[in-house]
């Protein structure tokens, strides 16, 4: 199964959830190198509150990039341009977090994320995203609701880390 891309689903929707957080998505043309992008060839990219990528750049890249945006500290966010940087726990409180934002968006789903983080390759010590997710990622969910990013009950908050 090949990865959602922007052009699979409603951008604008995308951009909407994503300018929840003050982030702008900001779409280049077909073939053009994407500004800011830590992976490169289709990869979304982070340069300030602006959201590169290109109509087929992976969902689960938008929404990971986006992630670490919401998750990143002021300071860092300040002077982001390209690589998030953060540690390991923040970077599975990205991940759980873009597997919720998924689960925001019509036509993608939290469910379909796990299986388009898998397919590109993100690795987890259970073997799988899903396994991670509802098995491993405990302190991921406690990280998010201490930083203020979930509720207790693990509603988005659609708060900006401090």
């Amino acid at each position: 199964m090949a990865v959602l891309r922007i052009t699979d689903i409603d951008r604008y929707a995308l951009s909407h959830l994503l300018s929840r957080y003050g982030l702008e998505l900001r779409l280049v043309g077909p073939e053009r190198e994407i500004p800011a992008s830590y992976w490169g060839e289709n990869e979304a990219g982070l340069l300030g509150s602006t959201l590169f990528a290109r109509l087929d750049t992976p969902i689960h890249s938008v929404l990971h990039e986006g992630a670490h945006y919401v998750c990143m500290d002021t300071e860092r966010r300040v002077g982001l341009n390209t690589d998030a940087g953060g540690n390991f726990a923040e970077e599975d409180a990205v991940c759980y977090l873009q597997i919720l934002l998924a689960g925001e968006l019509r036509g993608v789903g939290s469910p379909r994320m796990l299986v388009d983080m898998d397919e590109w390759g993100y690795t987890f010590r259970l073997g799988s995203a899903r396994a991670w997710f509802e098995n491993d990622a405990v302190d991921a969910r406690a990280w998010l609701v201490r930083e203020g990013l979930l509720g207790e009950d693990g509603h988005i908050t659609f708060q900006l880390r401090c």
